[in-house]
């Protein structure tokens, strides 16, 4: 069993990932939000809710405690997050991280420049790939509604390929790298539609 700790848990990605796990793994669940209010409701004795700010070293550490995977679904002050994140769990001895980037970071969108919208993006990748965890970062495409589970994966260095991405196909990798040992460490993903 998987004890998995989600970041960001009431994000429109994390909520079908946790449908996922919940459904298809026996992982035990922490969801960590900031208004637990906002979470629909969940009946599964699989789950915890811990209501507090990722920027809360002292919290983030309380959730990490007996944690074996951390799932960052993180909108904001990217670059403060990963630092905190990064330092929890070097303080509490968690590994593995699966960290929700977006295309684009490296330039490596065939023919697209993206500007300093992606600075934070970049910013949070460089810390996760300077740190010693066992990192997974991801870098969709723009999420859609669509159903069934179809995705293309492309490396860093590599052109990324395609488009969009549904969130179920997204929420399928999410859920492999998290309860498969090993599966793509240490490595930066573009994940799309394959000929999207």
């Amino acid at each position: 069993m998987t004890n998995v700790l989600i970041l960001g848990a009431n994000g429109s990605l994390a909520r079908v990932a946790i449908d996922r796990f919940l459904k298809e793994t026996d992982a035990q669940l922490s969801l960590y939000m900031r208004n637990s209010r906002r979470l629909r409701n969940i009946d599964s004795n699989r789950v915890q809710v811990i209501e507090g700010n990722v920027i809360d070293l002292e919290k983030l550490k309380e959730a990490m405690n007996g944690q074996d995977v951390v799932y960052a679904n993180l909108a904001g002050n990217l670059e403060q997050m990963a630092t905190t994140v990064v330092e929890a769990m070097t303080a509490t001895g968690v590994k593995r991280l699966i960290w929700i980037s977006s295309m684009g970071i490296y330039d490596e969108v065939p023919g697209q420049r993206y500007s300093s919208v992606l600075d934070p993006y970049r910013k949070s990748a460089e810390i996760i790939e300077a740190s010693d965890l066992n990192y997974t970062i991801l870098r969709p495409g723009w999420f859609t509604n669509k159903d069934g589970i179809d995705y293309q994966i492309t490396q860093k260095g590599e052109p990324f390929k395609g488009h969009d991405i549904s969130r179920k196909s997204l929420a399928d990798l999410i859920v492999k790298l998290a309860v498969t040992s090993g599966m793509e460490v240490r490595n930066s993903l573009g994940v799309s539609k394959p000929n999207s």
